[in-house]
């Protein structure tokens, strides 16, 4: 197989895997269903079970302009956007692994990926991550690096360990484990720090281990990396809901003619907009230091 047509595989393999992702993520909260039941899909509103041909990833979406065929409910946008990110991650993780000849590596950046999606959208639904994939993940994690030692190429760890040779499955295992400790116990840390000093939670306990079970795959240099990529967009995402949370404020205050202070505005949009989930900006930290770990850090350093 050429690699152009290994990247079409992938692409459209990622556009499936989306669906499925679509129907993990949306089942999640429910405790009545579970992914395989019921085994087909439905509409949530009128309960229609979807034929094959309403089930194509991107194209029924597009075609039935994003409504129910027989009930005209709208499909939330998300579907075609969890289809299209995955096709896309699945695509650039083949395309930054090397192609097909390096097939082990990208079947490893896809599973984790896919993992960081899931986290993503459930977590900005529920504020929770699942145990499936951040325990999954700190399970697997140490196994799949010790069966692909590809997967820490570029872990200083690891190739501190291997001197001039290659990376070996000790080596990659040895990081995966040093990765994992150091992104659980590091987040672990800033949790227990600022409950101490601000009396209540300040870091939730799936953010802890969703980094560990990141840290198994970027060893702990990429950890770092994470955790500062999380943290800068993170903030500036915190600055943006305030500022909503402002507009909103000064504009309901505007409607109804009431001149609210400036500085119980700015306070209130505060309180309002300071609390955002952290696992989604967590994942998309992981996900850099996953596939971009070296040319970041070379532009930092």
């Amino acid at each position: 197989m050429t690699d152009q047509l290994f990247y079409v595989w992938i692409t459209l393999t990622g556009l499936f895997v989306g669906s499925f992702l679509n129907v993990v993520i949306y089942r999640y909260p429910y405790e009545e269903v579970t992914v395989s039941n019921p085994r087909r899909s439905r509409c949530p509103k009128c309960q229609h079970q979807l034929a094959w041909y309403e089930n194509v990833p991107l194209v029924s979406w597009t075609l039935q302009r994003g409504r129910c065929r027989h009930c005209a409910a709208p499909v939330p946008w998300r579907y075609p956007l969890v289809e299209g990110l995955t096709a896309g991650l699945w695509l650039l993780a083949a395309v930054h692994a090397g192609g097909v000849a390096h097939w082990p590596l990208v079947l490893v950046h896809v599973l984790v990926l896919s993992g960081l999606v899931v986290a993503t959208f459930v977590d900005i639904d529920c504020l929770e991550i699942p145990d499936s994939v951040s325990i999954g993940g700190m399970v697997v994690g140490p196994l799949l690096c010790l069966a692909v030692p590809e997967v820490h190429r570029d872990s200083w760890v690891a190739r501190e360990l291997a001197g001039a040779g290659p990376v070996g499955p000790m080596h990659a295992l040895t990081a995966s484990l040093a990765g994992l400790a150091v992104g659980w116990g590091v987040l672990f840390v800033i949790g227990w720090l600022g409950a101490r000093a601000f009396g209540k939670e300040a870091m939730g306990f799936g953010d802890v281990k969703l980094l560990g079970a990141g840290g198994a795959f970027v060893g702990p240099g990429g950890v770092v990396l994470a955790l500062m990529a999380a943290s800068v967009l993170a903030s500036i995402a915190g600055l943006l809901n305030m500022a909503r949370f402002y507009a909103l404020i000064r504009g309901r205050a505007r409607r109804r003619g009431v001149a609210k202070p400036l500085g119980k505005a700015l306070a209130r949009a505060r309180a309002l907009g300071r609390y955002i989930p952290f696992g989604p900006y967590l994942a998309v930290g992981i996900g850099i230091a996953l596939l971009y770990w070296n040319d970041v850090a070379s532009r930092l350093l």
